[in-house]
């Protein structure tokens, strides 16, 4: 199988690191005022962060896209709903279970996870199914430290992932019109799971998550696509068997397991052959981009997927 290496960036198109820590004071005033509106949804605190062996080469995309365009089921099927709407969601306190096929099953204090000096940064391309991509600074624990630590059995092959429900905070759960079965679940294969890239965030940007980007606790796979992020996270099992995941119960000749970013692989609506940059602008609008094979970590995860057809095993 070919390695596909993320071609480096120019210097010149490198955030330096002096504007990227004071970009809230080189925002313009009408940047700034929707950065206060966003920031009203939950608490950002900052975090204890060191840099991590994937925090350089790419130059984030600005907070305020960040934090104001997502897919948040949970508050609404819009693009705005998550800001709008998760304002009396309560990520605090918080527990994470790790439990199954482990001999140490788990019970984190996600609120002494945000203290932790463990927490690294790393920032990721994100690639959404919808075919538009952002570059985000994720702040994070790696996912095999915490199943290293609950010791997975010998029989152990998948994790399984629950998020909260919650409907009188998450309006869209108590929604007609969402057709998703709650709580939201997603799953990876254990060496997935315990890839070096895989991360728990608990913070963006330097300070903890806000509610509208899963806070306390989300899963960060920069080679799938997106929802396979699930947000807001409360417990996680390893399994022998594959885990259901809510959008291939949904749509299964849509949404496959592996949801690894490709090219090659069209969605049955759409190309996934280019990208819409989002924060990005040219003459004729937002820029699009090629989309790469593993959306460019193919040198880290290529070889998990050695002799598997990836039409299939979408």
């Amino acid at each position: 199988m070919a390695i596909f290496r993320y071609p480096r960036p120019a210097s010149s198109d490198i955030t330096p690191k002096d504007v990227y820590l004071s970009r809230r004071e080189m925002l313009g005033a009408g940047a700034l005022s929707l950065t206060a509106a966003l920031a009203g949804t939950a608490s950002a605190d900052a975090l204890k962060t060191h840099p991590g062996p994937y925090s350089g080469g790419l130059a984030p995309t600005p907070e305020e896209f960040v934090t104001g365009y997502n897919n948040f089921y949970e508050f609404g099927m819009e693009k705005d709903d998550p800001v709008s709407h998760s304002g009396d969601f309560h990520p605090l306190p918080w527990t994470l279970e790790i439990s199954g096929m482990v001999k140490k099953p788990q019970r984190l204090d996600v609120g002494a996870l945000l203290k932790s000096s463990d927490i690294e940064e790393r920032i990721y391309r994100m690639r959404c199914v919808e075919a538009w991509s952002m570059v985000i600074p994720w702040d994070g624990i790696p996912l095999a430290k915490l199943l290293q630590a609950a010791e997975p059995e010998s029989g152990a092959k998948y994790v399984a992932f629950e998020s909260v429900v919650r409907p009188s905070e998450m309006p869209g759960q108590s929604s007609a019109f969402s057709g998703i079965s709650w709580p939201y679940v997603e799953g990876l294969r254990l060496d997935e799971a315990m890839n070096p890239l895989t991360l728990l965030a608990v913070g963006i940007y330097g300070e903890s998550l806000p509610n509208q980007n899963g806070a306390p606790i989300r899963l960060v796979v920069p080679w799938k696509y997106g929802f396979k992020g699930i947000k807001s996270i409360q417990r996680i099992r390893l399994l022998d068997r594959q885990p259901p995941t809510t959008w291939n119960r949904l749509a299964p000749s849509e949404y496959g397991f592996y949801a690894n970013v490709n090219p090659q692989v069209d969605h049955p609506r759409w190309s996934q052959a280019s990208e819409r940059v989002i924060g990005s602008k040219t003459l004729f609008g937002t820029k699009r981009q090629p989309t790469l094979m593993f959306n460019g970590y193919g040198e880290q995860v290529a070889d998990l997927y050695r002799g598997m057809n990836l039409h299939d095993n979408f």
